[in-house]
């Protein structure tokens, strides 16, 4: 992104309930297997930009929503869905449009950090640039929604500090968010997080800078989880990790995950487990894991544990070979069991 985009994007960001206007898409019917189970949840990057830095967004968003709602009328609607690059007008308009009762959006712009300083934080900041957007100020909030059709319990939400960013994603107040669900019939909820790290080549920075954000940002986001998860509630986090084929991301993501979110047994990817256990797996599935963007992590708690029960792709490739987003959203359907 040079420099005449990024001023171009700084405008479109004040005036992001702005679009080009698209006819709107047909609709299209898709069909999902019946899979048993007790909670599943779609996590899904809409690409919910603003115009001119992305283009004929609304026509898409809108038939986002209408696929979700159209699933709904046929009992095959994802009980939770968590989005990133929910910036919009359109983009935060989804969930109701879908039909979902429950509907909670992630940190807002005007949201402040609240965890200490790092010497690793003023590295960062003592290399940040206004011209690759770092020093402009938040102008976009977390870009996080969650929707369910079943109760939320209790929500909580963090961002990165300000200096914990690299790039153009320093733009938006990214951070993540934990809301506790009450899956009807059970005894115990389910601790849900989202969230959307720092990407590396868009952000527009040096890889190793925008690889010490990254790292930042696991670190951060890991201590909410450990801080603000039930450690006798199961554990999902779903969203855009933005790892890629960066090993180094890769290994200081899984390393986390397995040191520190496991306090009643070890963590799953369900794309992973899904390939371990035989379960089919679309192939727009197969593209998500092989690209490394989009994860669904499970852990068990003290008093109840998820049975990965399958994998179904929503939002994959059209008919005419073009999506949605340039992102697949998947769901991976779950069964809780008292341990």
């Amino acid at each position: 992104m040079n420099i005449v985009r990024k001023s171009i994007f700084a405008a479109a960001v004040m005036t992001s309930a702005v679009g080009a206007t698209l006819p709107p898409r047909a609709p299209r019917t898709v069909t999902l297997p019946a899979i048993e189970n007790n909670l599943s949840l779609l996590t899904y990057n809409v690409e919910g930009l603003p115009w001119p830095v992305a283009s004929g967004r609304p026509a898409d968003l809108t038939a986002i929503a209408d696929r979700l709602r159209d699933l709904r009328t046929r009992g095959q609607a994802p009980h939770v869905v968590v989005l990133q690059e929910a910036f919009t007008t359109d983009a935060k308009a989804i969930g109701r449009a879908a039909g979902y009762r429950y509907v909670v959006n992630g940190p807002s712009a005007d949201l402040t950090a609240r965890l200490a300083g790092s010497p690793a934080d003023a590295r960062l900041a003592a290399g940040a640039h206004w011209w690759s957007g770092e020093t402009m100020g938040k102008m976009l909030g977390s870009g996080l929604q969650l929707m369910s059709d079943y109760p939320i319990v209790s929500v909580r939400r963090m961002v990165f500090p300000a200096s914990d960013c690299a790039g153009y994603d320093c733009l938006a107040n990214k951070g993540a968010m934990l809301v506790r669900i009450a899956v009807p019939g059970l005894a115990t909820p389910v601790d849900i997080v989202t969230t959307h790290l720092n990407s590396r080549t868009a952000s527009g920075v040096d890889k190793a800078r925008s690889d010490e954000a990254y790292d930042r940002q696991v670190d951060l986001m890991t201590r909410f989880v450990e801080q603000t998860r039930d450690p006798r509630n199961p554990l999902i986090v779903a969203g855009d990790f933005n790892v890629g084929k960066t090993a180094a991301r890769r290994a200081t993501l899984l390393g986390n995950i397995a040191a520190r979110w496991s306090v009643a047994g070890g963590v799953r990817d369900a794309l992973g487990q899904a390939a371990e256990d035989g379960l089919p797996l679309p192939g727009d599935a197969l593209a998500s894991r092989k690209r490394a963007k989009d994860w669904q992590f499970f852990a068990p708690g003290h008093a109840a544990r998820l049975e990965l029960t399958g994998i179904a792709v929503p939002f994959g490739k059209e008919p005419a070979g073009d999506m949605l987003s340039d992102h697949v959203g998947y769901i991976a359907y779950f069964r809780e069991n008292a341990r």
